[in-house]
C-alpha cells in the first residue's frame, strides 16, 4: 500500500464534476466530511450539481468553480477558490473525456483527448505537488480507464490518452510516494455515465458505437456512486490501482503474460462486435 489519507476535514478539488464519476466522487468526499470545489466546462450544469450536493449534505462545504480542466489558468483558479473558501488543497481528483475516434481522428480530436485526459493531470500536479512536498502530504487521484491498462476497441484517442494517464500516475507514485504524496489511478470498465451513453459516439459514428458495444458487453455496467466508493476507499488505504470491475486486473495479467495471445483474443472480440453491429 502507498500513502493513505483520511478524508474528514480535508479540502478537495474535483474536475469534470458536473455529472458522472466526477460528481459521484465529490458527493462521496462530502459524505466523508471533506470540503469540495467542483469544476467543469458546463457552468450551468455544474451550478445545478453544486446546489444538489449542498442541499443533500446540508452544508456549505461545496463550491462550484467553472473552468477548463486542461487550462493552466483555470486550474490555478480552482486551487485559488479552494484556498480562499476552505484552505489549502489536500486532494485533487482529475477526470477526463472520451470519444470513439479511430485512425480518422482529426488533429483537434487528438489534441482534445491528450489535453484533457493527460496534460490536464500533468498541469494540476505541477501546480500542487511542490507545495504538498513542503507540507508533507497530499493526494492525487487520476481517473484513467481500463482502456489505459488494456485498450479501447473503436477509439484510438481514448486508448492512447488514457494509457498516458496511467503512465503519468505511476510516475507520480514512484517519484513522490516516499515524500508523503499518495496517488490512486482509477481504471474502470463500463460506468453508467453520459460519456458511455452518448459521449463515445458523439465524434465518430461507427467507432463510437463499437466502443460502446465493447464496454457494455465486457462486463457489468456500474453506477458512478459504486465507483466513487471504491475511490474513497483507495484514498483512505493508499491503494494505487483502483479496478471496480474485478476482471480488469485479471485481463491486465493475461496481457502482460502473453501479449500476442491477448492481441489475437482482442482481434476476435472486435470481429464479433463488428459483426453484431453490422
Amino acid at each position: 500500500m502507498g500513502v493513505g489519507m483520511q478524508v474528514q476535514g480535508k479540502v478537495a478539488v474535483v474536475t469534470g464534476a458536473a455529472g458522472g464519476i466526477g460528481a459521484a466522487i465529490a458527493e462521496a468526499l462530502l459524505e466523508r466530511g471533506a470540503r469540495v470545489v467542483i469544476s467543469d466546462l458546463d457552468a450551468t450544469r455544474l451550478g445545478a450539481t453544486a446546489q444538489r450536493l449542498g442541499a443533500s449534505s446540508g452544508t456549505e462545504a461545496v463550491l462550484a468553480a467553472p473552468g477548463d480542466a486542461a487550462s493552466e489558468q483555470d486550474i490555478a483558479g480552482m486551487i485559488a477558490a479552494a484556498q480562499q473558501h476552505y484552505g489549502p488543497v489536500d486532494i485533487f481528483c482529475a477526470n477526463g473525456v472520451g470519444d470513439g475516434s479511430g485512425l480518422g481522428a482529426s488533429e483537434e480530436q487528438w489534441q482534445r483527448a491528450l489535453e484533457v485526459n493527460l496534460l490536464a493531470h500533468v498541469r494540476a500536479a505541477r501546480q500542487l505537488i511542490p507545495g504538498w512536498v513542503e507540507r508533507g502530504g497530499g493526494y492525487f487521484v487520476s481517473t484513467a480507464s481500463a482502456a489505459g491498462l488494456l485498450t479501447q476497441v473503436g477509439s484510438a484517442t481514448y486508448s492512447v490518452s488514457k494509457s498516458g494517464a496511467v503512465a503519468f500516475a505511476e510516475w507520480l507514485a514512484v517519484t513522490y510516494g516516499e515524500r508523503g504524496i499518495g496517488v490512486s489511478c482509477l481504471c474502470p470498465m463500463g460506468v453508467d455515465t453520459d460519456m458511455l451513453r452518448t459521449g463515445m459516439a458523439s465524434d465518430a459514428g461507427d467507432g463510437g458505437q463499437l466502443a460502446i458495444a465493447a464496454v457494455t458487453s465486457a462486463g457489468e455496467v456500474l453506477t458512478p456512486a459504486e465507483v466513487a466508493q471504491d475511490v474513497l476507499a483507495a484514498i483512505e488505504q493508499g491503494t494505487f490501482l483502483v479496478t471496480p470491475h474485478e476482471d480488469v486486473a485479471e485481463f491486465a495479467r493475461r496481457k502482460a503474460a502473453d501479449r500476442d495471445r491477448w492481441i489475437q483474443g482482442m482481434q476476435r472480440f472486435q470481429a464479433e462486435l463488428g459483426g453484431g453491429l453490422s
